[in-house]
């Protein structure tokens, strides 16, 4: 992730720790049930890393939660800007002469 934490990353890592502190567990509580170092979590929590697919799956497990709550409302456009300027849709048409 950029150094610049992005606003889907930040809405991510507050609903966890809401969630979290809703069930009253300590980061290393969620870490350790969720196989991963403590301080990984905790870069979650401050939106500084993205967790994969997986990571987020057995973090929303622990913390008996949808992860399709997690990322409710969460788009593209939260995200930080990559350097590219055309969509999926304008690359094949540019393709295509």
């Amino acid at each position: 992730m950029d150094s610049l934490a992005s606003a889907a990353a930040q809405i991510l890592g507050s609903r966890l720790r809401e969630r979290r502190e809703s069930l009253d567990l300590s980061q290393e509580d969620v870490a350790h049930m969720s196989a991963m170092h403590v301080s990984n979590y905790g870069k979650i929590e401050r939106g500084k890393a993205n967790p994969n697919l997986h990571t987020l799956l057995r973090i929303a497990s622990v913390l008996e939660i949808d992860p399709g709550v997690l990322i409710a409302g969460l788009s593209g456009d939260m995200v930080t800007k990559r350097p590219h300027k055309l969509t999926a849709a304008e690359l094949i048409k540019a393709r295509q002469g």
